[in-house]
């Protein structure tokens, strides 16, 4: 291989650890600011947010249909609160919406 990707695959476990190690061993006692808590608190579902919402718009063959599919995902999940219904559901309107947009 190449030396390069050497130095690379080091550059990145090094990355990867210190982000990982770095908040052990700086923060020692628990944290105490309300605002740090909920800020690290709602970290992991804006992430899962930022993820997904790209996702669901370009997976499709038109963003309007994933729009639409986001859309019946949300109004299902505000009535019924059920993953599997959402999730159904959210597929149905992709479906027919890409059955007719097409």
């Amino acid at each position: 291989m190449n030396r390069n990707v050497y130095i690379s695959l080091l550059i990145m476990i090094l990355t990867v650890y210190f982000i990982r190690v770095l908040p052990f061993l700086l923060i020692r006692g628990e944290i105490k600011n309300k605002f740090i808590r909920s800020f690290l608190y709602y970290v992991p579902y804006v992430t899962l947010a930022v993820m997904t919402f790209p996702a669901m718009i370009t997976a499709t063959s038109s963003p309007w249909s994933g729009l639409i599919g986001f859309g019946v995902g949300l109004i299902v999940a505000l009535i019924r609160g059920d993953l599997f219904t959402v999730a159904v559901s959210s597929c149905a309107a992709v479906f027919i919406s890409e059955l007719f947009l097409l």
